[in-house]
């Protein structure tokens, strides 16, 4: 049987502002994470807005697991004046411009490895690989297809979340890449698993090991980005996406199913690589905690310098 809760109960259950407008309802369950129901599109638009780095703190990590709880337990429904309207798409962004994320807490992950504190490490790792799971899975909803809309930064983490998309657009400037094998590590928390499906193995691993920043455009030559839009244009083009599949959404939301099906990842595979992960955070040495310490200003500068929408 269908569960379904009205946007009244999943207030009181989650305690997100809830707000209703003309064409549709506003969450926010954090300052840090602001969730928009578009009735026209029937999209479930998260915006994300790190503090005070671009990155996936460990807060901002349970607010996700949070919203995606909400989700679940929505039976894929909301109510919006007195009507009820199906979910059909979930969209992640970002709210800060010119950065879609920047990756892991690399200042937590300095500190944890400086302290020798392997389960604060798998513990990280864990919750990245939790909200990252359930957005592969479309969060248990049937006929849900997850998009990823990239404008700007996407790095390490940041990555690896929209890849957990069945379909990433980005705007032209949008740049992409993994920065841990400069440092002397890899990302842990799904890029292997995620690109590997979606490429193959020598094209996920030129990726994974060359520490190059891909243009949109390299991207979408590499079959890793679905669609590419003119900078100002994302929202634009994730609208002319989901109008441009009406008619056969039932069909292709079926086909994106069963290609997850046909390249499972299990949960477990991820846990298993995290713990990877962490025994090779485990190994670092001074010269790459020192090289990690330069991205974490990186991220400190971009942080202080974005304003939110």
């Amino acid at each position: 049987m269908e569960m379904h809760i009205p946007a009244a109960v999943l207030e009181a259950r989650h305690a997100p502002a809830v707000r209703s407008r003309e064409h549709g309802i506003e969450f926010e369950f954090t300052p840090q994470l602001q969730v928009h129901f578009d009735r026209d599109t029937r999209a479930m638009w998260s915006r994300w807005t790190p503090e005070p780095r671009p990155c996936f703190n460990p807060s901002l990590l349970s607010t996700i697991r949070t919203y995606y709880d909400f989700l679940a337990e929505s039976g894929g429904r909301v109510s919006h004046l007195g009507e009820d309207h199906d979910i059909e798409y979930v969209v992640l962004a970002s709210g800060l411009p010119g950065v879609f994320n920047l990756g892991g807490d690399l200042d937590l992950f300095k500190q944890l490895i400086e302290t020798r504190d392997r389960q604060g490490l798998l513990t990280y790792g864990r919750a990245c690989i939790d909200v990252l799971y359930r957005n592969y899975v479309s969060h248990d909803l049937p006929g849900v297809t997850t998009i990823s809309l990239v404008q700007g930064e996407c790095l390490g983490g940041g990555f690896e979340a929209a890849l957990s998309s069945d379909v990433i657009v980005a705007e032209k400037s949008a740049r992409f890449g993994f920065p841990e094998i400069l440092f002397n590590l890899f990302p842990g928390m799904g890029a292997y698993s995620f690109l590997e499906r979606k490429v193959g193995q020598r094209v996920a691993e030129e990726v994974l090991t060359s520490g190059k920043i891909y243009s949109a455009d390299d991207m979408l030559a590499l079959g890793v980005v679905d669609s590419v839009v003119e900078d100002g244009q994302g929202e634009a083009g994730v609208a002319a996406f989901i109008k441009k599949r009406a008619r056969s959404r039932n069909g292709l939301a079926a086909i994106a199913a069963a290609r997850r099906r046909v390249h499972r990842i299990d949960f477990s595979e991820l846990l298993d690589i995290v713990q990877i992960w962490v025994d090779a955070a485990l190994r670092l040495n001074p010269r790459d905690l020192k090289l990690m310490q330069r991205l974490v200003s990186r991220q400190n500068g971009l942080g202080d310098s974005q304003q939110v929408h």
